[in-house]
Parts: structure tokens; sequence; C-alpha cells
């Protein structure tokens, strides 16, 4: 590219012309290495959930922007609670051509099943976001707040209300249990693959309430088939524009204020194999980067009500260490843990 673009200065007879190519050198990509074939993008979870959702948003803004050469490949790796897609860019050790995006279960897969893994065993690339998580209920049920939802799940007696989660023992069930222990209610906790399937199922009627991610279930609060109840976090959320004909995100109140002393926050980040190198790893940060600058982006993180914290090197590593270990207590007092 260098040489070429010499070649041409020298061929070049005025002033502007020199000017104009050596603009155009300046301007050209200088990455110390860049994909050479589809990079393999994976999702530790089924379709239509919050991190598939997710990963082709990052896949559609990297082709509207042009951001890479090669394409980026969304696939979907959901077998053993999100363990078959770790494991699979685990296994890839030294390959700059897989990427994994991960949620809390990078933590709780392995501390529920006993499969060997740990996400020390792959390279941190970026923390995009935490996601937060909403109690929701169907509109036509007469729940007017959460805690009129769980008088009447008091009231009903235990194992008679069913809560609809992502997976087993993984971060919807984690929460179920922690609205358990601090409202002395007992759920049955019925698991499905990805978070758009649990909203379709709450629709439905076929359970009684969720946990999904804001992004899980936007479009059914939009067009008024899902009530908001509280958020799992220590504050309201920031944003104030009308989602509904009626309401913000910012309008729904915390679980604490709702009367359920339960918070919870979920990572959203990305992680390459064990191995590769830093010219490699470097590409991605400063893709991700650019990503996170997007108009696309920003109207993203509203539409899901994300908390934008984004995190990169040793801050990251820093955050994970610290989660990994709240998890631990978590799935413990759970009794989570595998073998336990």
């Amino acid at each position: 590219m260098i040489k070429s673009l010499a070649s041409r200065v020298r061929s070049c007879r005025t002033k502007v012309c020199t000017a104009a190519l050596l603009a155009l050198a300046a301007a050209a990509p200088a990455f110390a290495w860049e994909p050479t074939k589809p990079v393999e993008f994976v999702v530790p979870a089924g379709t239509g959930g919050g991190a598939d959702q997710m990963a082709r948003l990052i896949q559609g803004i990297v082709i509207k922007h042009k951001l890479m050469k090669e394409p980026l490949i969304v696939v979907n790796k959901s077998g053993g609670a999100g363990a078959e897609g770790f494991l699979a860019v685990k296994e890839a050790k030294g390959d700059p051509h897989k990427i994994v995006i991960s949620l809390s279960n990078l933590f709780t897969t392995p501390m529920a099943t006993g499969v060997p893994f740990n996400w020390k065993e792959m390279t941190p690339v970026a923390m995009m976001a935490l996601d937060q998580f909403v109690l929701w209920t169907n509109a036509e049920q007469p729940y007017k707040s959460a805690s009129e939802y769980i008088a009447a799940v008091k009231a009903a007696g235990p194992n008679k209300m069913k809560m609809g989660g992502t997976g087993s023992k993984q971060e919807d069930q984690i929460i179920t249990v922690a609205i358990e222990k601090a409202t002395g209610t007992k759920f049955i906790y019925v698991p499905f693959k990805g978070g758009g399937e649990v909203a379709v199922q709450l629709v439905g009627g076929h359970i009684n309430s969720t946990v999904n991610n804001p992004i899980e279930a936007v479009a059914q609060w939009r067009a008024g088939k899902l009530r908001a109840q509280c958020v799992f976090d220590s504050e309201r959320m920031p944003y104030k524009a009308k989602v509904t004909d009626t309401q913000s995100w910012n309008d729904i109140p915390t679980c604490k204020e709702a009367g359920v002393p339960t918070d919870y926050t979920m990572l959203r980040g990305i992680f390459m194999p064990p191995g590769v190198k830093p010219e490699e790893l470097a590409f991605y940060v400063d893709l991700l980067t650019k990503i996170k600058a997007t108009p696309d982006w920003a109207e993203y993180m509203e539409k899901g009500a994300f908390n934008q914290t984004f995190l990169t090197g040793e801050p990251f590593k820093k955050w994970l260490t610290e989660a990994e270990a709240t998890h631990k207590t978590l799935m413990t007092e759970a009794g989570f843990m595998a073998g336990k």
C-alpha cells in the first residue's frame, strides 16, 4: 500500500496531487493486523434473546459502516447452557478469527455444571454494557405493581405461579431465587432457550411472570401486551423518552422501591480465544470502540435501557474477577453449585 502510494507520488507533477495522495495515505487504516478470512461471532445462547440481538446489531453496524473487510458471521451455540459456545472459543487457541459475546453465564455455567471452563481461559476484549432485568407480567393480568403481584403469588401458595426464564441455574433463575428469599414466595421456575421465547410465552399466558432483559420484552411492552413492574437495580433507568404511550424506562420503579429488595445486572462482553497476539486483540478493541461511537449503538443502548459501562484492558479484568466472586456467592446461596 505505502510503496504503491510512493510511486504514484513520484509520478504526480503538482503539489496539489502530492498533497492529495499523502492525505489518502494518512486516511488509510494502519492496522498491525486485521482479519484475513470471515470471523465467527459465537453467541452462547439461543436466537432472539438479548445476547443474540446485540451480536446481530454489532454485525449490522460493521456492515453499515464498513468497519471490517471480512464478514462477521453470527453462530448460535446454546448447548449446555452456553458451555458449547464458550468451549468452542476456549479450544480455538490462538485463532483471531473467532470471538464470543458473553452473558453472566460466563460465570454461572461452569459453576452450575462443572464444565471445565473459566473466563480466564479466554482473552477479554471489552465490556460493551451491563444489562438490566425487569419483572414483567402479562398486561391482561390485574397486577398494577410488583407488590400486588408478589401478594398474589403469596396468596396462591408455594409452587402455584410460574416464573419463566432463560436457562437453568443461570441469571434468571438466580434472580427468581433471590425474589423468593426476599419476599417469602415460591415459584415454579420454567426454563426456556432464550429471552425471545420467554416473552412469547408470557404474552401467551403460559407463564405468570418473567425477569427478562428490557431489550427482550420491549416490543411486547410497547404493544401493550406486557406490564413492566420493577427493575432489579439500585437506581431507576435514566432513559426518559416514552416507550409506550404512557411510560418511559425511567418511569419503572426499582424493585426495592416496589417492595422487592433484589438487584442484579448482567454482563454483555466480548472475548477472544486464549493465546492471541497483542495486535490481534488491539484490532478488536479498536473495532468495538468504533462501534460504541456510532449513532446506531447509542440508539440501541436507549432502546434496550442498558447501563452504558464500557471497559477494556485491566479495568475489565478487575471487574470480571469481582463479578466471578459475587456469582460464586449467589450460586452457593441458591444451592446451584455443581455437586451440591
